[in-house]
């Protein structure tokens, strides 16, 4: 054998040793080095328009730094290369978000399972994590609290970003704060975020609705109830068995141990006006347009309903007050609580969509018996102009009168001196007020609780439109059918002052200013969906048109909320 022969093969069995060889181990995670690894990367990604780990957005960008510089840059989810015992519980906490209408895969939990199993097979095999996989899988689980989080101190979306007729308010929590107490507390990560939650009863409930639904949802929803002549008790026709269907599978229909076949009896027509009243239609027993448009609305159209819902009650305030009034414009009902009682209900008119009464919280301060109206700028252009032009006479017997705007004193103005049609928004250089009378707008009582929006709850000369079952008929402010009963609460703390002495003051025809004894929280809420104290789960008509945006807002990327 020559000698080239000789090496030629000396050189195949050196090469196939080092095939044989293992590659070799990425960098260990070694005590100190996770530490400058995650102080490099951070100061790096700053530099950056976008933090990008794992090809995921870290969405806590603005509190990720602040979190670890604290803590000296040391990991927060590993010791010495060992995961924390938190981690698990985190995890499975992460995959439950949707529970609560939220999308587990917003908080990189695809990412994170990856990382967690590469971390089991390495410690099977009896070594340790790689320092980038270890590094990067801190900063998810870190960000993932955060956005978790901050979602369910303030939702998920900015409300104001859907609707600018939304105000609110500031969660102002220190969640860097909260980690790193949770990281060595007994009860761990997961024992602080059910106190991250709306802590209201309706929004648990309305939880409960959510997963009731899901269920539903996944087992096919409910038949479709075909369109054709109007159902009501007595009638035999072969669309009422579909009928009879969908109330059983909505629970609607509660004799289960009969069905109708094609007759539509006395049982049917006590499930149809059940699920009449649990969406806010008409109460008849008659399967009319209305009726039959909700029952055809798909379950998954619930159930995208009912997550918008829970994100509303993650935009409300955390403390309504020991008394409060609520205001759902939806349900077009005002309540007032006191220690979790409801002591008052009262039907309300809002605003029409084009004039869409606000959503916001604020304290009622004080209220006016038989009050001017003065009237917005816009109901001056849009309703009152037309209505001189044609009418002439039209402000004299509504009681209203003209006075020039900005003038010292109170300078009237004579109708005829304006040119109604060029009014335009913006130039009204005229204020316009109703006088005190049964024909004034507001009635015989305002309440009052200052706000951008100026608007308020007021009595209201028309009270047959509380008869209506949709309500949307105001300019913006909150009309109160039970206006006594509202007044009389607010004032119970006077002992000047009693139900029959409002009454009084209302007949009286005297404008007078009362201040209320202490204020008193009131929130304007916009609710399609709830579930009340026995289980019964409602459903409002959208009048406003902003599920839908909401539901397509949440169906979008995953931001932190910025407020």
């Amino acid at each position: 054998m020559s000698l080239f022969q000789r090496c030629c093969i000396l050189f195949v069995l050196l090469y196939a040793q080092l095939v044989a060889l293992p590659p070799p181990a990425a960098p260990a995670a070694g005590p100190g080095k996770v530490q400058d690894a995650l102080g490099r990367l951070i100061a790096a990604e700053l530099a950056d328009e976008q933090f990008i780990c794992r090809g995921r957005t870290i969405c806590a960008a603005a509190i990720l730094p602040i979190f670890y510089e604290r803590r000296g840059f040391a990991p927060a989810w590993s010791r010495d290369g060992t995961l924390r015992e938190h981690v698990t519980d985190f995890v499975v906490a992460l995959a439950a978000t949707q529970s609560q209408g939220l999308r587990p895969a917003d908080y990189h939990l695809y990412t994170i399972r990856l990382l967690l199993g590469k971390y089991d097979q390495v410690r099977a095999a009896g070594r340790s994590l790689a320092l980038q996989d270890l590094v990067d899988l801190d900063l998810l689980l870190t960000d993932a609290f955060f956005l978790y989080g901050a979602h369910l101190l303030a939702g998920r979306i900015n409300p104001e970003t859907i609707d600018e007729r939304w105000s609110a308010g500031e969660y102002g929590t220190d969640l860097a704060a909260i980690l790193e107490e949770a990281l060595v507390d007994p009860a761990g990560v997961t024992g602080v975020l059910p106190g991250l939650r709306p802590p209201h009863a309706a929004y648990r409930r309305l939880m409960e609705a959510l997963a009731a639904m899901r269920t539903l949802v996944d087992q096919g929803g409910w038949p479709v109830v075909g369109d054709g002549t109007y159902l009501h008790k007595g009638i035999r026709h072969r669309r009422v068995y579909a009928l009879w269907q969908r109330l059983m599978i909505s629970g609607d229909y509660e004799a289960r141990d009969t069905e109708p076949g094609n007759i539509f009896d006395d049982k049917l027509d006590a499930a149809v006006r059940r699920f009449q009243a649990r969406h806010g239609l008409a109460v008849d027993g008659i399967v009319g347009a209305k009726t039959l448009a909700a029952l055809n609305v798909p379950a998954a159209s619930r159930l995208r309903q009912i997550k918008a819902n829970l994100e509303r009650w993650r935009w409300a305030p955390r403390d309504f007050g020991r008394r409060h009034i609520l205001v759902n414009i939806a349900d077009f009902t005002l309540r007032i609580v006191e220690d979790g009682r409801q002591v008052l209900q009262s039907r309300v008119v809002v605003g029409t969509p084009h004039r869409s009464t606000p959503v916001f919280s604020d304290q009622v301060e004080y209220l006016v018996f038989n009050p001017y109206w003065h009237l917005p700028e816009s109901i001056i252009v849009e309703d009152v102009a037309p209505k001189v032009v044609a009418d002439p006479d039209y402000l004299a017997r509504q009681g209203i009168k003209v006075f020039a705007k900005g003038s010292a004193g109170e300078l009237q103005v004579s109708p005829a001196a304006i040119e109604w049609q060029a009014l335009r928004p913006g130039n009204v250089p005229y204020r316009l007020r109703q006088e005190p009378g049964p024909g004034n707008a507001l009635g015989r009582v305002k309440v009052l609780f200052p706000n951008k929006f100026s608007v308020y709850l007021h009595d209201t000369p028309r009270q047959e439109l509380f008869q209506k079952n949709a309500r949307g008929f105001s300019s913006g402010c909150i009309r109160v059918e039970d206006v006594v009963g509202l007044v009389s609460y607010l004032l119970q703390d006077d002992p000047r002052w009693n139900r029959q002495r409002v009454m009084a003051a209302m007949e009286e025809g005297r404008r007078q200013y009362v201040a209320l004894p202490a204020q008193v929280p009131i929130h304007i809420l916009y609710q399609t969906a709830w579930m009340d104290e026995d289980g019964t789960l409602h459903f409002r008509g959208d009048i406003y048109g902003r599920d839908e945006r909401l539901a397509a807002a949440l169906d979008g990327r995953a931001a932190l909320p910025a407020r």
